[in-house]
This record gives C-alpha cells, structure tokens and sequence, in this order.
C-alpha cells in the first residue's frame, strides 16, 4: 500500500475516509445540479436545440439509473476502496472532455461516462462509510454524508449559474478536477485496502446491458420523435426494440442466480406501491426542474445565477422541514403524509402552470415554489421509509438501491417523454399564431431555431413584432403543458399513496430518511449488521446495492438488541441526517 497509505494513525483514518467520501459524492451532487442551470449557454455555445439539451441531462441519468447497483456489486467483489478511486478518478477525467468538448456529440458522449463513473463513485462512497467506521458510529458518520450530500444541491445551481454568467459553462466540468485529486490523496490515506472478496454474489452484466440498452431505446425514440415524426425507424423501431430489451431483462431477472433486481421483492405491497408512488413523483420533480431552469432564463430573460436563485427555497425548506415531517410521519402513520404531500406539492406545479413570460419572483414564483416544497417536504422521509420498511433486514440494502435507481429511471423518461409533448404543443401553437402572418425575409433562419430550441425568444426586429409575440406566446403554452403533466404525475404519485399503502410491518424511522433519495442514503442502512470481521460489524465490501446480510447464518442482531429500545449511539438529532 505504500508508506503514504499507513502515515495517519488508526483514530483519524475514520475521518479521513468519511472526509473522502463526502468530496466523492459532492463533486457528483454539485456537478449533476449545476448542469442544469447551464444547459441554455450550452445550447446557445454548442448547438443541439432542446433534443441536446435533453441529452445532456438524461445521457448522465441513463447510463447512473441503470449502471448504479452494478456498481454496488463491483464495491463488494473487487473492494470499495479500490471501486470508489476508479468511480472518482474517472468523473475527473471525463469532466475534463466535457469540459473541452468541442460539439454537443461529443458532450454527450462524456455525460454518459459521467454516469458510469458516478454509478461506481455513489454506492463505494457509502460503503467506504460502512467499513471504516464500527457500527454504533454510523449513524453519525451516514447523517454527515448525507448532509454534505444536500448541501451540494444548494451550492450546485448557484456555483453553476455563477460560473456560467461571470466565465462559461465549461468551467462546471473543469472545477471537478482539483477536487477530484483531493479525494483520491485523502482515499490514499485515510480507506485502507482489502483482498478481492471470495463468497459475495456475482455481478449481473447481463441485467445491467438489458437495463441500459433497454431504457435507451424509449428514450431516444422519444427524443427523436418531435424531428423524424412516428413513421421514422428512429422512433418505432429504437422504442420498441428496446420495450422487447426491458422485458428480456425482467425475464432475465426472475431466473439469474444472483439477480440485480429481486423481482420477488415487488410481490409486497408496500415495497410495489411506494416504488410506482417514487417513478410517479420523481418523474415529475425531475421534469418541473428541468424546463423551470429552462424557462426562466430562456423566455422570463433570467440570468444564469438568478434562475439557480430561483429554486434554492425548494432545498432551503427541505433542510428546515423534511425531517420535522418524519417524525410526524412516525407518529401518525406514513399514508396521509404520502398522500396529502404530493397533492400538496401538485397544487404548488398547477400555480406555475399560470406563469406568464414576464415572470415577477416575489408575487407569483416564490409563493408557488413555497407550496410546491411544502407538499415535498411531508413526502420524501415516509416515501423512503416506507419502502425500506416493506423489506426485511436482510435485503433492505438492495430495496434502497432499487427505490435510488427507480428515482433515477423517473426522472429520465420523464425528461424524454414531456420534452416530445412540449416540443410538439411549441410547434402547433406557433404554427397556429404564424398563420397568416408575412415575416421579413430574414426571419425563416430565426423561426428555425426557435422550433428547435422550443423555450424560446425571438428578436422582434429580425422576424417582425406579431412573430416575436407568436414565439413567446408558444413558448408560454408549452411550459404551461410541461408544468400540467409535472403536477398531473405529482398528483397521481400521492393518489397511489392514499389507496395502496398500509401501515409498516417493519419500523423505520421516517425522520432517519428525511431527504429520500434526493440525497445520501436513509440512516436506516446504519442500523444493519453485516457478516466479514466477525465483530457484528460490516464486511469492507459492503456497497449501497448489498447494504444486507448475504445469508441466513449471518449472525446478525436485527434492528433492536434485547432489551434496548431501537436506538444507538449517535441516534439523537445531530446525527439523524437533519441537515439533508
């Protein structure tokens, strides 16, 4: 290992390793938040309309959504401290292409690494946690974690905006780098090597290839269909092809030996229902944020940094509330607050749908966003909590993994499918409102662009005064459709709440899971034994996908000792993950 390796004395080797482990995870928080806001200055910079503006976002979603539990199985074989250096050296060196790319393709092409790399970096980080500290000291150390990792989702959209306003977008990719070369020094000191572990489950390639090539061809087909139309090869035969993948995949999945996804765990009510509940609300937090952003910079006229002050009171009400709402959620039971939070949230989307292209921050944005994390902040805990409390101990690992990876997904048909509703509203609205209207000879080149980029703005002095309002006119009705089908899909996720969830038949604390999958993982994983150095405490290959006991002789002492009340160390608020 090296002397480097052995230089810290044991006691601070802990803290190294959760200080390696919370920079491994914010540089993905804060560069998956930041691109957002910089996805208009990529398009105006690179090209690509709102198909390459989609791609930016859902290459990296593919590629993490259906690599992630991969990822958590290549920690447990080949060890965490060796999976986390590669997932964290490789989003270096890949933000650095996209730092450099040179045109949308190429962009793209690196965003999907991007989602590779982070499909190895998220689960190793967590299992980094697990093996460096003992049991009754995770608590504190995950609560840490998944604070920092909140934080990001603050810091990222302002960083971001910044960045894009004062210097450009790519420095967004570039700043990873001395980061990046932190965390790998820091990784070298403070995680301790291990042997390749002999009697973990194998990794499923195959699941993860069907998943993968499965989700890609919906999604491109999607993307595609506003441009070729449904007659192009492009379309049906990529959505299709890959609909026949997905069913492959769960064929698959019900006879591989070690299978990614357990499918026997959906034949519970709970884990069933609250995972159709996070693809529901999850699509629909992943569109509102996507063509929000959008919108505000590229018909409200916001700047960069103004647009990513725009959502901070969205994180800022999190942080204050969401564990709050845990606890009441412990106390009165999950369902209403799954089902009243999203109706909540939904109420709060179907005041942004009235927004109008002159958008006043103060009066008509602010109050609308402060309903919308209302709704948000009573869902999230009793969602995750909900989910992890239908799986037994033994495989509440890999139901937190899934319930992650279904997040993921969401947010990632979403995007392709409202971006194909929106980019065809745009167009019959504007053709709608050109009708009969004789733009200036220049003008053709103009109206071109603002079809592709379907968010837009016209200059009235190159296509004429009635096309510059037509423009904006259809602008406004397709973010108005965008937001309609965000608080449609909110709303449905809190109707399944209210008709298909039961009480918990394992407790787990809603206030331990207070920033759902949006950041970090629930607290609940700290609670779990694990089979390895014979001392009740994890094995070093322990990932987010195998947060559970591989077996029936696992020695392990449940979710509450005899005699004790469920709590550990490190159970009271400080390190209950408040500040997620």
């Amino acid at each position: 290992m090296g002397p480097i390796a052995v230089a810290a004395p044991a006691s601070h080797r802990k803290q190294l390793a959760l200080v390696a482990a919370i920079m491994g995870s914010f540089i993905a928080g804060l560069d998956s938040t930041a691109v957002n806001v910089a996805l208009p200055a990529i398009r105006a910079d690179l090209g690509g309309g709102l198909a390459g503006q989609q791609w930016v976002s859902n290459a990296y979603l593919l590629a993490l959504g259906s690599l992630i539990l991969v990822g958590g199985s290549l920690g447990d074989i080949f060890g965490e401290r060796r999976i986390f250096s590669i997932g964290v050296a490789g989003f270096g060196a890949v933000s650095v292409v996209c730092a450099v790319a040179p045109d949308i393709g190429v962009l793209i092409g690196a965003r999907a690494l991007q989602g590779g790399f982070g499909a190895l970096l998220m689960p190793s980080a967590l299992a980094v946690i697990i093996a460096a500290f003992p049991r009754a000291e995770r608590g504190g150390a995950i609560g840490s974690w998944t604070a920092w990792s909140g934080i990001a989702t603050v810091i990222g959209p302002l960083a971001g905006g910044y960045l894009v306003d004062a210097v450009s977008w790519r420095l967004i990719f570039a700043i990873n780098v001395p980061f990046v070369l932190a965390t790998l020094v820091l990784v070298r000191i403070g995680v301790p090597a291990r042997e390749r572990g002999q009697a973990h489950r194998s990794v499923d390639w195959l699941g993860a290839a069907l998943t993968f090539l499965g989700l890609a061809g919906p999604v491109l087909a999607l993307i595609r269909l506003p441009e070729a139309g449904w007659g192009s090869p492009q379309v049906w035969a990529t959505g299709l092809g890959g609909l026949v993948l997905l069913v492959l995949f769960v064929l698959h999945e019900q006879r591989a030996k070690d299978p990614a996804v357990p499918l026997g765990l959906f034949r519970r009510r709970n884990f069933a229902v609250g995972n159709l509940q996070t693809l529901a609300m999850y699509g629909g937090l992943g569109v509102t944020f996507f063509i929000l952003v959008l919108y505000l910079q590229e018909v409200a006229g916001y700047t960069a940094l103004q647009a990513g002050l725009a959502t901070l009171p969205t994180t800022l009400v999190m942080f204050a509330l969401s564990k709050r709402f845990g606890r009441l959620a412990d106390r009165f039971g999950p369902r209403i607050f799954m089902g009243g939070g999203p109706l909540v949230a939904a109420a709060g989307l179907f005041w942004m749908a009235t927004l109008g292209a002159k958008v006043d921050y103060l009066t008509e944005l602010l109050p609308a966003l402060l309903l919308f994390s209302l709704g948000l902040s009573a869902t999230v805990a009793p969602l995750t909590a909900t989910v992890l409390s239908d799986a037994d101990e033994s495989n509440a690992g890999i139901a937190s993994g899934i319930n992650n990876a279904v997040a993921r997904v969401a947010g990632l048909l979403a995007i392709a499918a409202v971006g194909a509703v929106i980019s065809a509203s745009f167009t019959k609205h504007l053709d709608a409102g050109l009708a009969g209207l004789r733009p200036p000879p220049g003008a053709a080149a103009a109206l071109a662009e603002a079809r592709r980029q379907t968010l837009a703005r016209a200059d009235p002095a190159v296509v004429g005064h009635q096309a510059a309002l037509a423009v904006q006119n259809a602008s406004v009705y397709a973010f108005h459709v965008g937001m309609l089908i965000s608080a449609l899909l909110v709303a449905a996720g809190g109707l399944l709440g209210l008709a298909g969830i039961r009480n918990p038949r394992r407790e787990v604390k809603c206030a331990d899971c207070a920033a759902g999958q949006l950041a970090g993982q629930p607290r609940a994983v700290a609670r779990l034994s694990w089979p390895g150095n014979g001392r009740g405490e994890a094995s070093a290959g322990v990932s987010a996908a195998r947060l559970g006991p591989s077996g029936p002789d696992d020695g392990r002492s449940g979710d509450r000792s005899p005699g004790s009340d469920g709590r550990e160390s490190g159970d009271g608020p400080r390190s209950s993950g408040a500040g997620q």
